[in-house]
């Protein structure tokens, strides 16, 4: 069963990877507008790069803040004794 589910996220992540397409991430009167600024040398394309790159780059920022609260929060502690039993657990 583990081989089979692991057999089918395989099979859907390559699905995934070989149907993408290229598309234009913009609307009409955007791309427009871009290219028409880009023409006449304004700089309103540089502005609209890094907002897609600001955009991009807060997602990873939140997870990279996320993970080193967890991180900090439930890491192990060295000078803590685990006081267990070295006898074998039986759940059935």
């Amino acid at each position: 069963m583990k081989a089979f589910k692991l057999f089918f996220v395989a099979m859907v992540a390559g699905l995934i990877l070989l149907s993408s397409d290229v598309v234009m991430a913009q609307c009409a009167m955007c791309s427009a507008t871009v290219e028409s600024n880009a023409q006449n040398g304004g700089n309103e394309t540089a502005g609209l790069n890094n907002g897609i790159l600001y955009l991009l780059a807060m997602p990873y920022i939140a997870a990279a803040i996320g993970g080193y609260v967890w991180y900090k929060k439930y890491r192990r502690k060295e000078n803590v004794e685990l006081n267990m039993r070295n006898e074998k657990l039986h759940l059935n």
